[in-house]
């Protein structure tokens, strides 16, 4: 095989696909694949997908059209879906797109150097198999070449939850805990190639069963890593947020004060349609305990507005708890169906009402992110410092709360944790002078 052939993967949606997207190009690596940021000199394009948001499936054929001149000026080229929109269609994307070349789904892509010699020989790839076999213990150990100093760390996949509107249980399967044991040898791989801050990853990750102490037990296992300085954990569901995972919160200092934690709506009666099986109040005393454990503690969420059936009550009562609550961060939609949900057969709202929600919402959050952010100026923050601004002599990294900080500090402060003070907030970063 040539040892230069190229790979361009454009990567959409969540942090676990960034994840997947490098093991993806590890996984060819071993074909001769080197990674290009163009797809017009590649020999393979993968479209590594989300089908989270609205009208995904179609998104990616409207891309897939983009690359037919790229194919008709390169019969070699090969082109290749991943990813949850390829897990829920199949067969269906190769149909429709006959130039499509390989189709694999987010649980088998450690089968890609064997599809490769498939598509290599003029036949088609389709994998959307939930295989028995591992596809973290079939992939090579990453390479130990320097790396940026932040990392993801996939340990939990899939989802047992099935809330109403969501695809993940039937695109990315069961609940699946990686073994804590290879979760920490990989980690000890990604600090000895210069990370000094970990996201451990999971559609549901403090459902983390991989080790005896669930989430919290694997935490203070990376804890104990030299060279390690930071960990972050998402996305979370309330009811796996137990009292190990909130007491480490309040005494792990390699935990960043920062949590992500999605409730989705404040109004009890469609917090029961979705299936989240909480309530609004459940919500809110357990914020209480995080907060009582780590009172510094950022706070981030999800709402959706315009959920079938949601009335003015039910919206009011969101605003409400969003009042009560306080966030720091926040990400909101208006609900869209997804095909194959419960939802998805319910009678819709009208999309003005759902967009007017929307609107008056959004700007409930980023009035509080904003005061969050000017409360922090004169404070300090501690930044860890991840590339070059645009500007010279200065660098960008993010704070312990995950803001994106700017300040004049020198070249070699690149790859470290520099203590700030915060002198102006912006609408999305702080401005910060090194101390």
């Amino acid at each position: 095989m040539s040892a230069d052939k190229k790979l361009f993967i454009k990567t959409y949606g969540c942090q676990m696909n960034v994840y997947d997207s490098e093991r993806m190009a590890e996984a060819l690596g071993g074909k001769g694949y080197v990674q290009t940021d163009t797809p017009d000199d590649a020999d393979m394009i993968l479209l590594n997908t989300c089908h989270i948001r609205e009208k995904a499936a179609e998104k990616v054929y409207s891309e897939l059209g983009r690359f037919k001149g790229l194919k008709a000026a390169n019969p070699d080229l090969k082109i290749g879906v991943a990813g949850c929109v390829a897990q829920a269609e199949g067969e269906e994307i190769i149909r429709r797109q006959p130039m499509v070349d390989l189709v694999v789904g987010p649980q088998s892509y450690h089968r890609l150097p064997a599809m490769d010699d498939t598509v290599r020989r003029g036949a088609k790839a389709l994998d959307t198999d939930f295989p028995e076999d591992d596809k973290f213990d079939m992939l090579k150990k990453r390479k130990r070449a320097s790396r940026a100093p932040t990392a993801f760390l996939t340990v939990q996949e899939g989802c047992d939850k099935f809330c109403a509107f969501c695809v993940v249980p039937y695109t990315r399967g069961a609940e699946v805990s990686r073994p804590s044991a290879r979760v920490i040898s990989e980690a000890h791989e990604l600090v000895e190639s210069g990370v000094k801050e970990i996201t451990l990853l999971g559609q549901n990750v403090n459902a983390y069963h991989g080790h005896e102490g669930g989430l919290a037990g694997l935490i203070w296992e990376l804890d104990k890593i030299d060279g390690l300085e930071r960990i972050r954990f998402t996305t979370s569901h309330p009811n796996d947020m137990d009292d190990a995972l909130i007491d480490a919160h309040g005494s792990c200092d390699k935990l960043m004060p920062y949590l992500h934690l999605p409730v989705q709506s404040g109004s009890d009666r469609i917090l029961k349609a979705m299936n989240r099986k909480h309530t609004a109040e459940s919500y809110i005393k357990l914020i209480e305990r995080i907060r009582a454990a780590r009172p510094d503690l950022l706070l981030s969420g999800d709402f959706i507005v315009g959920f079938p059936g949601e009335t003015d009550e039910d919206f009011e009562d969101t605003m409400s708890l969003i009042r009560e609550v306080n966030y720091g961060q926040a990400y909101s939609f208006k609900y869209s169906t997804r095909p194959g949900t419960p939802a998805a057969e319910k009678p819709q709202l009208p999309d003005d009402v759902a967009a007017d929600r929307l609107q008056r919402l959004q700007a409930l959050l980023k009035s509080q992110q904003i005061a969050n952010q000017d409360a922090m100026v004169g404070g300090r923050v501690k930044v860890l410092f991840e590339k070059e601004g645009r500007e010279a002599g200065q660098l960008i990294g993010k704070s312990e709360y995950l803001h994106a900080v700017y300040a004049e500090a020198p070249k070699e402060a690149l790859g470290q944790v520099v203590e700030a003070k915060v002198v102006e907030s912006s609408p999305n970063s702080l401005a910060g002078v090194c101390l």
